[in-house]
């Protein structure tokens, strides 16, 4: 079978078996970890967000079946951030999620980004490690524990960075996201 790519809209017909396993692969990973359930993330941006010229969604399609996806936004007027890559639960182990990355930052360039932003969750490893391996810096402490970040933030620069560029990290809150979160949502009670 012929695998292509497809740019597509998360809500047509042919997302939503990703769509769908994406949802419930964060409710079991996440439950209401965040203070809300995993649906309110993937609800939280609008279709049109993932459309050009500002955005790309699109899928990996073997025999006309989606098996994997992901999707970029305009994060500011250079940067792409990339949200939901994803590979369906009987297709992983095949480099299908790198396939769709390196898609993804092509077409981010051909739309003029040079700098790719994205955040993945901390019980994630697999999301983690495909980012590092894949030239990703992480704007976090990889050798602390993942939790107390909550969202593991990285950034690629499509032809390498700016001279004397130092990247940003991410401090976590004192006693970590969740403790943080945890008063935040108290407060608004």
């Amino acid at each position: 079978m012929t695998d292509s790519f497809l740019y597509t809209s998360p809500s047509a017909d042919i997302s939503r078996p990703l769509v769908e396993q994406l949802t419930a692969e964060y409710h079991d990973r996440y439950g209401e970890y965040f203070g809300e359930p995993a649906s309110a993330e993937m609800n939280r941006y609008p279709a049109e967000r993932f459309a050009a010229p500002d955005g790309a969604f699109v899928l990996l399609l073997r025999g006309g079946t989606p098996i994997a996806g992901g999707a970029f936004m305009r994060y500011d007027d250079t940067t792409a951030e990339m949200k939901r890559i994803w590979t369906d639960v009987n297709h992983r182990r095949q480099g299908l999620a790198r396939r769709i990355l390196v898609e993804l930052e092509e077409q981010a360039g051909r739309q003029g980004y040079s700098r790719i932003y994205l955040t993945t969750g901390f019980r994630q490893p697999e999301a983690r490690d495909l980012y590092l391996s894949s030239g990703y810096a992480a704007l976090f402490d990889v050798s602390a524990d993942p939790e107390i970040y909550g969202a593991l933030p990285f950034e690629k620069f499509l032809a390498g960075p700016p001279p004397g560029y130092v990247p940003a990290l991410v401090t976590p809150p004192e006693g970590g996201w969740k403790a943080a979160r945890q008063a935040q949502l108290a407060k608004h009670a």
